[in-house]
């Protein structure tokens, strides 16, 4: 007899050679772009951190900054630091620590907070997320009542942790990337969060509309699979929700999230493995979600935000990414049917771990280095 989970997947499948049938012809390999020495922008340094990973923007314009060794502060834009207490233990070594931190949808009425660690496990360690209450006062700032609303079960594995944050527009879901961990197979896994974008209820419960909730468990948050290393997570004016990855060696890719695609990790990839061995490029296998763009040479793209402000409003809509191995700042911008390209490159000079757009419209970025400078972009030279 015919599960009805079998039928789920046939329909996916079907789907999807429907839809990656046309998006292989628009996969662009934006890998070769040169960097620009010249900025257009004036940039200010205000602080500096001991390996930042994440900005959080609070709605008043301060802003919340993690380190990956377990600290986070409450800055203000003058510089201003106060090291919140009550901030839990992580297991910080490589790429694991403490990661992203956004304050919830209703911040502004109930000073609410989330954020994504990894924390020790039996055997290893396991990505976490937590919410808090931010607590502030004339004696400091403080996370308090923090619960941890989900965790990677089963814990394990390496580095590439994703723990990318977003809020649908309409602040009822929350999105959350989880990287596979070095663990390559667990990707197509279903059984297992690695190499997931999980949607969650803002209380950490399963939805009751994602694709796969009668599958219970893992399947029920998975809203999409087959990714490696995902370190950017944001929705669009338009509401579209993109990611990107961390490829091998080659393949970084920038993609439409949709629900219940599957996007071949590891079975496809614009790369190859550091190895060298060759692994079968998307257009080879176009039952699998291709990326709308990728980038090969890579540009380890970390931090991912969408501009809308009154600072620079020549690139409203634009998406806006760090590049770590490039050491540059890079703006996505879309045509008018939504499709992304490749608009500029800035050579930053160091490696860009996260990038921001503040209340006012100005653009933040932070640094991947001890000391890691954390810095105003506005408009002028």
């Amino acid at each position: 007899m015919t599960s009805r989970r079998t039928l789920l997947v046939s329909a996916t499948l079907a789907t999807a050679l429907i839809f990656n049938s046309a998006a292989q012809a628009q996969s662009i390999n934006a890998g070769d772009r040169a960097a620009s020495p010249t900025l257009p922008f004036a940039t200010q340094a205000v602080a500096e951190f001991d390996t930042p990973w994440a900005i959080g923007f609070l709605p008043d314009g301060r802003m919340l900054v993690t380190e990956k060794r377990g600290r986070i502060f409450l800055v203000t834009q003058q510089g201003e630091k106060i090291e919140l207490d009550n901030v839990p233990e992580v297991v910080a070594s490589g790429q694991n620590g403490m990661l992203d931190i956004a304050p919830a949808p209703d911040f502004e009425t109930s000073s609410a907070v989330y954020f994504t660690y990894v924390e020790s496990d039996t055997g290893g360690s396991r990505l976490a997320l937590s919410r808090a209450i931010l607590a502030v006062s004339d004696n400091g700032a403080a996370l308090t009542g923090a619960t941890v609303m989900w965790r990677q079960t089963p814990g394990g594995g390496g580095g590439q942790p994703g723990g990318i944050i977003a809020f649908d527009p309409a602040g009822t879901h929350l999105f959350l990337s989880v990287g596979e961990r070095m663990r390559p197979d667990t990707a197509q896994d279903p059984e297992q969060a690695r190499g997931k974008v999980l949607r969650l209820n803002l209380d950490g419960s399963t939805p009751s509309d994602n694709p796969l909730v009668a599958q219970g468990g893992v399947q029920a948050q998975t809203w999409t699979t087959g990714h490696r290393n995902p370190y950017g997570l944001a929705f669009a004016a338009d509401r579209r929700l993109w990611q990107h990855e961390m490829g091998p060696r080659g393949g970084d890719e920038l993609n439409l999230i949709e629900q219940g695609q599957n996007y071949g990790w590891p079975v496809v990839s614009n790369g190859d493995e550091y190895s060298g061995a060759e692994i079968p490029d998307h257009n080879t296998r176009p039952e699998f979600a291709a990326p709308a763009m990728y980038w090969n040479p890579v540009i380890s793209p970390a931090g991912l935000a969408f501009y809308n402000g009154a600072m620079f409003p020549q690139w409203q809509g634009s998406a806006l990414i760090g590049g770590l191995s490039v050491r540059s700042l890079i703006r996505i911008a879309f045509d008018a049917e939504g499709r992304p390209d490749e608009a500029e490159r800035w050579n930053m000079g160091a490696r860009i771990r996260d990038v921001a757009v503040a209340p006012d419209g100005a653009i933040w970025i932070i640094e991947d280095a001890n000391p890691g400078s954390l810095r105003r972009l506005t408009p002028g030279s």
